[in-house]
């Protein structure tokens, strides 16, 4: 009891680190039961003009990617999207969501795209032509989230905060951006002339919720522990402890966590709740 006190943050994090060298990778979650394409999800965020929704969804049509998702679209271009020629179909299964988090829920792979530019990125970024094969791998297992930002300013920090790793489409450096639609059409070209099946990975990775769910509760240890401070406002939540979230947040995903790796530390944590004579925080049942 009084160990635990003294290495509060250091303690639940050395738990994760334990937990990705020593516990099982392989479980007996079944592979994904369609093809590699349509393990695909492609993900546009917060998108405002529908001829770019458009040509992202026709540029799927095109080369065999049918499960498009869109998340907090500006409400008028979405209604105008989908009336674009060529990609009735899949526009109208297209699927809404409110936040990333629920748009990546069932995903075991998130990868952003990105011009790079003069930001500061706190992720690995992977050409285009490196990422494909990665990213054709997975996609024989599991479902992938594949992102793309607003045209206006991309993919934000807490955006990228949810992704494994980006990757760059290699433009010249004097143009980096792209318009929206034709960076998906380029990038999903790539993914569709890969050739070959490749083999599927034994390593069965967890879903973008079980690490949510892992994150969430990993905060809620570190905040009980004293390591994080609770904020007293909404104003200096904006301010630090959003990135500090973001950090734990990315900190998660580069430990390449299976399920069974996310359901042993989970139970980890809710025991050291009970054994502090906690509560469960609300995370842990979600």
């Amino acid at each position: 009891m009084v160990l635990w006190r003294r290495l509060p943050g250091g303690f639940f994090l050395f738990l994760i680190f334990l937990v990705h060298h020593f516990s099982p990778a392989v479980n007996s979650s079944p592979l994904c039961r369609y093809s590699e394409l349509d393990c695909l999800r492609v993900v546009l965020v917060s998108p405002r003009n529908p001829l770019n929704i458009g040509a992202a969804a026709r540029a799927m049509s095109n080369f065999g990617f049918l499960h498009l998702r869109v998340v907090n679209p500006y409400n008028l271009a979405f209604r105008e999207a989908r009336s674009a020629v060529g990609a009735a179909p899949l526009l109208a299964r297209a699927e809404e969501f409110n936040t990333l988090a629920e748009a990546v829920a069932d995903c075991t792979l998130v990868v952003g795209t990105t011009t790079v530019g003069l930001r500061q990125l706190r992720h690995p970024v992977r050409r285009l032509e490196q990422a494909a094969p990665l990213i054709r791998k997975r996609l024989a297992t599991s479902p992938v989230g594949l992102l793309f930002g607003s045209e206006k300013r991309g993919l934000s920090n807490e955006d990228l905060s949810h992704c494994h790793w980006l990757l760059r489409i290699p433009t010249r450096e004097e143009h980096r951006s792209m318009n929206l639609g034709q960076a998906v059409a380029v990038c999903l070209y790539e993914l569709a002339r890969a050739q070959g099946v490749p083999k599927p990975e034994k390593h069965v990775a967890a879903t973008a919720a079980d690490l949510e769910r892992l994150t969430s509760l990993l905060l809620d240890a570190l905040r009980s522990s004293g390591y994080l401070k609770v904020q007293s406002s909404s104003f200096e939540k904006g301010r630090s402890a959003a990135p500090t979230e973001e950090k734990i947040r990315r900190l998660v995903r580069r430990l390449h966590l299976s399920a069974t790796d996310v359901e042993l530390t989970l139970g980890i944590l809710r025991q050291i709740f009970w054994k502090l004579g906690s509560a469960k925080a609300p995370s842990a049942e979600t």
